[in-house]
């Protein structure tokens, strides 16, 4: 077994003590309440994993956050988590007789040279109404590709 393998596989002989103390020293916050010794584990066991090996790409945090984003605000039904992004891509979309140019980052989103974490907020900026971020700027593919859009036009 490598010194990784051991340091993990220990984990689980540990009092939840100690498991709570490691929590503090992986995670820089005290572990949450009611975190179940299982979750302690594997949680810890991916610090240890991300620290030998390196932590997710930024590509990857960016997306999670957007998921994050739209889970939070409720509109998580038509993101397709198979539409990666690259830095540097320019999303436009025009409304109200403007155009609105979005440029994806490494860790989110640049509109009008602020920074957001996800598009669904920016759609909310544009429009001062709850969207899905990646329908209004036309990077979600319908199920249904016949069916009318909901956000191609912008309501009278």
């Amino acid at each position: 077994m490598t010194s990784i393998e051991t340091e993990i596989a220990a984990l689980e002989n540990l009092p939840i003590k100690e498991l709570r103390k490691r929590w503090r020293r992986y995670h820089k916050t005290e572990a949450p309440t009611g975190l179940s010794r299982d979750l302690l584990v594997r949680a810890i066991a991916y610090k240890i994993q991300e620290r030998m090996h390196g932590g997710l790409p930024a590509s990857v945090k960016r997306r999670l956050r957007t998921l994050a984003g739209q889970q939070e605000s409720g509109d998580s039904g038509g993101f397709n988590p198979d539409t990666m992004l690259k830095p540097g891509t320019r999303l436009v979309r025009e409304w109200g007789g403007q155009a609105h140019t979005v440029v994806v980052l490494e860790d989110g989103f640049d509109y009008g040279g602020k920074p957001y974490r996800s598009l669904s907020m920016i759609a909310r900026e544009i429009t001062g109404a709850r969207w899905s971020g990646p329908r209004f700027f036309g990077i979600v593919r319908r199920t249904n590709p016949a069916a009318p859009s909901e956000v191609d036009h912008e309501p009278a």
